[in-house]
């Protein structure tokens, strides 16, 4: 079982102010065989925004999901997109990365992005 991650931020906002960042972590079959990711509630998908090593925004933060088990079946080659938003951030240069919250599998990815002021 082969799994990789793929993560991108894209930063928009009216008339090019830097209002909103939307994450897209894609998790990709790069094995021979099915991938079943298990997971113990609704929450998919980790992703923590740091500035200069201190954390300043977790996706997870303040919010609650729903407890139920779920799976997403990643035939190889397939992939699943698990996608987060942070709303008002600051100026700043930043490190996102995201992480699967599937039993027993393991895949993250990183990026930097940069919001203008």
């Amino acid at each position: 079982m082969s799994l990789e991650g793929r993560l991108e931020a894209d930063v928009s906002g009216p008339d090019g102010e830097s209002e909103l960042v939307t994450f897209a972590f894609t998790v990709i079959n790069r094995g021979s065989e099915s991938v079943d990711l298990q997971f113990s509630d609704a929450c998919k998908a980790e992703f923590v925004v740091e500035e200069d090593g201190r954390e300043v925004w977790r996706f997870s933060e303040g919010r609650m999901f729903a407890q139920m088990l779920s799976t997403d079946r990643l035939e190889p080659g397939a992939t699943e997109t698990y996608e987060a938003e942070w709303t008002a951030p600051q100026p700043g240069g930043y490190i996102v990365r995201a992480e699967l919250q599937a039993q027993e599998q393991v895949c993250a990815a990183r990026t930097d992005f940069a919001v203008q002021g």
